[in-house]
């Protein structure tokens, strides 16, 4: 990517804008309406297509009432004006070297908080005492973490892109580059019809699909993450009320929650027709109510108050505007600010406070929001290990493929069973022998399978116990992936040994491997629970259905006890383990 280049997310499409005929930018208050129009003039005018960003501290040029800090040099407005855009394949954007930006080195950058945690503390405090005072109802209160910047912008905005890019965009003004994964839209426009799809309530991710499913099911019924969504429909209802037309305001949707790498999301819909111009919409729905709280005026006085920077174009709006009055515009959260003048990077986190929001679970899930940083995408595959014999066919078939669907679904691969059935049957029909059969599925969706002769190995195997304990908060434990970096680490151990009996930061025994773990305890077979940290094998949960062996907890203490130990799974059924 050049200057005066931008890349957008819309409609599932990568749009690449280039070679731009006019660059229209504002650095103050004053100027920003008159800039918006001229953009939407210009557009309509020349069949051009504009792409950039309005900044969160340009709100007073839409209502003088709304108070906000000082940009600095900071651009409130930036728009390119471009001819058609490229469209650009998904693999191009994520590939080492794309769309003409060289990729550079890897970044890894020291991300530290603007705000002390004492000072983040009284901010919160002072936060509920208004609202005590009958000020406001919810203010969205954020932070800035700041970094050095080091490496390249392309290869930062790929980290931070690749796995949560719905709305993502990649600006280029030539001093900043803008980099955002934002989940969230601001607003759509499609001729007369408009539509806003605000965020408010999250939580923590699950480690397996069963839990993930529990989870949305306790925040799309939490009474307080409803009332603080309802809040901000009801201002974005209101906001859109001003601009629509007579009685189309509608709430097609309202409490969805939508799942993310590391977080569960509430989301609601707010729909309307208008006639209303660019700049009018802006000035109805500039600042999204998501990102400043209830009511908004005297809100932003508090944002204004308590917070000690600028957020620049974090919380503003990313977007571009087309001929034939279609527009997309995301919340600019989850958005990164490069200064190359400075060499620094900023990054915006917050969240929604309310009367009974406390410091210390407000500032966990800032933290938490800010993990994209640095949780660098793994690339990695899903597979499954599967046994077929002439006799039977593949060996509990119909669990492998549902435990990579399963999985596909958790980190959000794309998968058809359909497909992988095909896949299965095409491979056997060249089978006259026993065969290990090996199936992979990658992101894209894409199947490939391997099969290898197999013979029954020794019945036997000597293990030992694993060194270090494994965390059983680990998500790949749960799942079973290409990325075995715990298992690998593991198996480092003298090679008298064929594997190791793993345990977690309680004491409790998990799994080897290769294989769950059964034991005999007083004539009954036993094996621990998924929440240990495990594997649900396909063997493991037919034994379970069929009542052969029953769940606990297991300790490492209790291995005395056992009077046999087995290693199990669908390839090789029961093996004897003899622990050193």
């Amino acid at each position: 990517m050049g200057k005066d280049e931008v890349l957008l997310k819309s409609n599932n499409e990568w749009l690449r804008f280039t070679n731009p005929h006019h660059i229209i930018s504002a650095g103050s208050v004053d100027n920003v309406r008159g800039a918006l129009r001229e953009v939407e003039k210009l557009v309509n005018s020349n069949n051009w297509h504009a792409a950039g960003f309005v900044s969160y501290e340009a709100a007073p040029a839409f209502d003088r009432a709304l108070h906000v800090l000082d940009a600095g040099d900071f651009p409130l407005l930036w728009f390119g004006l471009y001819s058609e855009p490229h469209i650009i394949q998904t693999s191009e954007v994520f590939a080492k070297r794309s769309v003409g930006r060289e990729f550079g080195v890897s970044v890894n950058l020291d991300w530290r908080p603007s705000v002390e945690r004492e000072s983040y503390n009284a901010a919160i405090e002072k936060v509920k005492d208004y609202i005590a005072l009958g000020r406001t109802y919810q203010v969205n209160y954020t932070m800035r973490l700041d970094s050095k910047f080091k490496g390249s912008e392309w290869n930062f905005f790929q980290n931070l892109a690749k796995s949560q890019n719905k709305y993502a965009a990649y600006i280029d003004t030539g001093r900043h580059v803008i980099c955002s994964a934002s989940p969230e839209l601001f607003f759509k426009l499609n001729g007369d019809k408009i539509f806003s799809r605000p965020m408010k309530g999250t939580v923590k991710r699950g480690l397996t699909t069963a839990e993930d499913k529990e989870l949305s099911e306790w925040l799309h019924n939490s009474i307080k993450n409803q009332a603080e969504n309802v809040m901000i429909v009801d201002m974005i209802r209101n906001d859109l009320g001003r601009i629509a037309k007579i009685g189309s305001v509608d709430v097609p949707e309202l409490f969805a929650i939508e799942k993310y790498p590391t977080l569960l999301q509430m989301t609601s819909t707010v729909q309307a027709r208008t006639e209303a111009s660019l700049d009018e919409i802006f000035s109805a729905l500039f600042p999204c109510a998501s990102i400043t709280g209830a009511p908004k005026v005297s809100t932003m006085n508090i944002i204004a108050e308590l917070e000690t920077t600028p957020r620049k174009v974090y919380t503003g709006s990313i977007g571009h505007f087309s001929p034939n009055r279609k527009a997309q515009f995301s919340v600019a959260i989850r958005t990164a600010i490069i200064d190359r003048e400075s060499n620094k990077a900023e990054y915006g986190v917050g969240g929604g406070i309310v009367w009974d929001s406390t410091s210390a679970d407000e500032y966990s899930e800032a933290i938490l929001k800010a993990r994209v940083l640095t949780d660098r995408p793994q690339e990695f595959s899903l597979f499954e290990t599967l046994l077929w014999t002439p006799e039977d066919g593949y060996f509990l078939r119909e669990k492998h493929v549902e435990r990579m669907r399963d999985s596909a679904e958790y980190f959000g691969f794309a998968f058809s069973s359909e497909a992988a059935g095909a896949l299965l049957d095409e491979l056997a029909a060249s089978f006259a022998s026993p065969q290990r059969v090996r199936v992979l599925l990658n992101r894209t969706g894409e199947l490939s399978g391997e099969a290898i002769s197999f013979q029954a190995s020794k019945n036997s195997y000597k293990v030992c116990l694993a060194e270090q304990t494994i965390n059983s908060r680990e998500v790949f434990l749960y799942h079973k992936t290409t990325q075995r970096e715990i298992y690998n680490t593991a198996l480092i151990v003298p090679q008298i040994y064929s594997d190791v009996l793993l345990h977690n930061e309680r004491g409790e025994l998990t799994e080897f491997t290769i294989g769950n773990l059964v034991v005999e305890i007083n004539g009954e077979l036993f094996t621990p629970p998924v929440s240990s940290g495990l594997l649900a094998g396909t063997f493991r949960a037919h034994l379970l259905e069929t009542q052969v062996i029953k769940e606990r907890i297991i300790l490492k203490g209790e291995l005395p006890k056992c009077s046999k130990v087995f290693l199990i799974n669908s390839v090789r059924k029961w093996v004897v383990v003899e622990i050193n």
